[in-house]
């Protein structure tokens, strides 16, 4: 049985090594340059020379410096790192749910960690940047595990679209209790930059929280890709081979909310990201995730990167959300994803 098995997981799973490394080379490139970009262009254009000095030699009496090093490279860096932890997160919950729709703005996790941020807001008046991102998490739990028990209450059990129903359902009414949690209490100026989702006011101290859980997040990830690829091919299939389905699971799910937590707490609700990247990395590199999640993490930072210099272009000197240029991208990509899944209700 078990060597079927491994016959069966060897033709379901397509492996592609040289166009994945040709995605990381190609994609790193690129991303410095974006990275290069988010920090040159803005209302006040800096050139390359001073961009450098104000990285490396810092004069704190220079106004270009300080819009170097005190605004538009922390917000750089904080772009690549959310984008890389919410693509991460798409791919792995697609890989363990064996579902096209799942992604972390989608099943309920985005919203369930704004909720939980509204009410650190409404309560504690004074909430520290450590405080935000810890509610994010249980919010993230919290909205991840309300879906997974409403889809699992259905007739005939879990199925693509029920998930994405479920989580959409989910998303909606969590939306609406943080929002009125932000009437009642008048914290709406102080959390509306979290519902817009954007990085434009991400400071060091964001980053310095950010960037650890992301490195933690993304190298657990990598640690399981193995045994996603496996539990993509299905629960009975991976029982077969001998993985410990409900282990990788519970890992799996820590690594989402690590990694969706800590995007939404430096972030706010930046969508789509999650859903359409995976599915772009797979369609090139295939569906071994031990390519999809570098992958992932290289195309995420660089999607996202790109969309918030797009969003500081499109209406200077006025910002447009980030979220709303990555809903431009992926709103499309969701509709065509839930039309093919359809026959799954």
């Amino acid at each position: 049985m078990s060597k079927s098995h491994s016959i069966e997981s060897e033709k379901a799973t397509v492996f592609r090594p040289k166009a994945a490394t040709l995605v990381i080379i190609i994609g790193l490139i690129l991303l410095f340059f974006s990275i290069c970009m988010s920090i040159i262009l803005g209302v006040a254009d800096i050139n390359f020379s001073t961009v450098l000095q104000g990285i490396f030699h810092y004069d704190s009496t220079s106004t270009a410096h300080q819009i170097v090093y005190r605004l538009r490279l922390p917000r750089a860096l904080a772009a690549a790192f959310i984008g890389a932890s919410l693509a991460v997160s798409g791919a792995i919950m697609q890989g363990m749910t064996r579902n096209a729709l799942a992604s972390p703005s989608i099943m309920g996790v985005t919203s369930g960690a704004m909720f939980t941020v509204s009410i650190a807001f409404a309560f504690m008046p004074f909430v520290s940047n450590m405080t935000i991102m810890l509610f994010a998490f249980i919010g993230a739990g919290l909205g991840s595990a309300l879906v997974f028990l409403i889809g699992a209450l259905s007739k005939r059990g879990l199925t693509p679209m029920k998930l994405a129903l479920a989580g959409t359902a989910i998303s909606a009414l969590l939306g609406s209790i943080s929002t009125g949690i932000a009437l009642r209490f008048d914290v709406a100026k102080d959390i509306s930059f979290w519902y817009a989702g954007g990085v434009a006011g991400v400071q060091w101290i964001n980053v310095q929280l950010l960037i650890p859980i992301a490195i933690l997040g993304l190298i657990l990830a990598f640690f399981i890709s193995k045994s996603i690829t496996i539990l993509s091919l299905g629960e009975d299939v991976a029982a077969g081979l001998g993985q410990k389905v409900g282990f990788v699971k519970l890992l799996g799910t820590v690594v989402v909310l690590l990694l969706t937590g800590a995007a939404v707490a430096v972030g706010g609700t930046i969508g789509f990201v999650g859903l359409v990247v995976p599915h772009i990395v797979r369609f090139i590199v295939g569906s071994d995730y031990r390519l999809i999640i570098p992958c992932s993490a290289v195309v995420g930072a660089l999607l996202l990167v790109l969309s918030d210099v797009i969003a500081r272009l499109v209406h200077p000197p006025f910002e447009t959300p980030l979220g709303a240029i990555t809903a431009i991208i992926g709103v499309p990509f969701f509709l065509y994803l839930a039309r093919r899944e359809g026959r799954g209700l």
